[in-house]
């Protein structure tokens, strides 16, 4: 096998499994690491979610109404948070709409929180869009 065909079934297996978490039928998706033989290949992971309609956005602009989720990425060095942007309710009158990450920290929070404020970037599908319990977002 030549070094290019070698490149080229790493490149496809890469993508594949970067699929494969996007998805998300097949891996958890939780935190994973884009560092692929001591390579940053997190614009591969970016270009795999253009492909799968995870759009760059803030999390302000996602169309998501009460009671609904949208799937997203948060990159943050070369690691991919998945979680969902949706809307959080404090009492009947007080909500806030955020991207909360399936990873969470050691009281049970968002590990990663962005809020509707921030101009943070998230990659989402909103047509992917799934109902949710607006009263108990932590079990989402």
């Amino acid at each position: 096998m030549t070094t290019a065909n070698m490149r080229s079934q790493l490149d496809k297996r890469l993508r594949d499994a970067f699929r494969e978490i996007i998805d998300g039928r097949t891996v958890k998706r939780s935190r994973h690491e884009l560092i692929f033989g001591g390579i940053d290949v997190t614009n591969v992971f970016i270009e795999e979610m253009g492909k799968k309609n995870f759009l760059p956005s803030v999390v302000g602009d996602i169309p998501c109404d009460e009671g609904k989720r949208v799937p997203a990425f948060y990159i943050e060095g070369a690691q991919a948070y998945f979680g969902w942007v949706f809307w959080e309710k404090f009492t009947e009158g007080r909500l806030r709409k955020l991207f909360g990450s399936e990873v969470r920290n050691e009281k049970g929070d968002w590990a990663i929180l962005v809020p509707s404020g921030s101009r943070n970037i998230v990659y989402a599908n909103a047509s992917l869009t799934a109902e949710m319990d607006i009263d108990h977002p932590v079990e989402l």
